[in-house]
């Protein structure tokens, strides 16, 4: 079934022998470029080792058994040889499909993620703190650190909207699942007469991109710089720091007013810039791949309702896969593993009927 694999072998020793080349470490780009590729096939490349070790060993006790005057002991020896070899290549089999499924390459990248309070006024800007403090709570559970682009806040303390980074490996694999409209049912604070209301905030995960990565032409941007200011229009620095950068040739607009030094600002501005350069591209090449994008889990489409936070009951559904918990104090402190787990499996499972429908196995 993987006879092919020592295609993979072979590029990845190829890979190791570049990467060790002064000259490829000299170009950045490239070097990144050949690193990505590396970190992708390793975990094949020793599944595979694993699984024609497994083969290996199966031969092998197949041929002892074939011998004849083994005694009692060595023949039981070598059965159990054979059972366990059989077992592993089976496990190994299976992880290898899995493994082999098409990848998406922005998997091991950090993220940086937009929460934009939706319909619902003050109790949406209040939705998308709690959706804030969940997935900071979250990211400190997998070991990731955070840290905030730009926020405008309200009074109440609730977010308008709120661009943050995170860090660590593996972290868009685990959050670009998030993408997509929330909702939620309580009591707001600011309501007076005990009545559930609805409200909704867009969550939108971008993967963080390197500047070798996406190249942008200064002269395609224009710079403006202005005073910051806190909840209530209030000014919280003298000086004019915040940034607005408009990437004129797409018309997109980042602004970034958290740091006192302008400079902080534009490098944090030109960070979700980039990011938002590198997604514009990629939904332009995944228009053409559409059949794909059906096939998946939502991943990426913001105007899709993905997730409801009902607080009467506990509830958190997701509509994507049907799932329900009725933990939602545990959701929102946090404790997202379940729900993750539940969206990378529907999307797994979804692929493998594909491959499987294509023959691929």
């Amino acid at each position: 079934m993987f006879e092919n694999l020592t295609i993979f072998v072979k590029r990845y020793e190829e890979l190791e022998q570049k990467l060790y080349d002064p000259v490829v470490a000299a170009d950045p780009k490239r070097y990144s470029t050949l690193m990505r590729e590396s970190k992708g096939l390793e975990p094949i490349v020793q599944k595979y080792r694993e699984y024609a070790a497994a083969e290996g060993a199966l031969r092998e006790a197949r041929a002892l058994l074939e011998e004849s005057g083994l005694d009692r002991d060595l023949r039981e020896m070598a059965e159990e040889e054979r059972d366990g070899a059989a077992r592993a290549m089976e496990r190994c089999a299976e992880e290898l499909k899995i493994l082999l499924l098409p990848k998406d390459p922005n998997d091991e990248r950090n993220v940086i993620m937009e929460i934009r309070g939706g319909a619902g006024g003050e109790e949406a800007a209040l939705f998308s703190a709690l959706l804030f403090r969940m997935y900071s709570m979250y990211a400190v559970s997998q070991g990731w650190r955070t840290e905030v682009l730009n926020s405008n806040e309200t009074e109440l303390g609730g977010y308008k909207e709120i661009s943050f980074l995170v860090h660590g490996e593996g972290a868009y694999s685990r959050l670009k699942y998030e993408s997509g409209v929330h909702r939620v049912q309580r009591v707001p604070e600011t309501e007076t007469q005990g009545r559930i209301h609805t409200s909704t905030a867009t969550v939108a995960v971008l993967p963080e991109v390197d500047e070798v990565e996406v190249e942008i032409d200064p002269g395609d941007l224009q710079i403006d710089t202005y005073r910051s200011s806190g909840a209530g229009g209030q000014h919280i620095h003298k000086t004019e720091s915040a940034i607005r950068i408009t990437h004129l040739p797409s018309g997109i607009v980042v602004e970034c007013q958290d740091e006192r030094s302008q400079y902080k600002n534009k490098d944090k501005a030109m960070k979700i810039l980039r990011s938002r350069l590198y997604e514009k591209k990629q939904q332009e090449q995944d228009e053409k791949i559409a059949a794909e994008r059906r096939s998946q889990v939502g991943t990426g489409d913001r105007s899709e309702r993905i997730r409801t936070y009902n607080f009467p009951q506990g509830r958190m559904t997701d509509h994507r896969i049907g799932l329900t918990l009725y933990r939602l104090d545990d959701i929102v402190n946090g404790d997202l593993g379940e729900v993750v787990d539940a969206l990378v499996a529907a999307d797994r499972a979804e692929k493998l009927k594909q491959s499987m429908e294509q023959g691929s196995w």
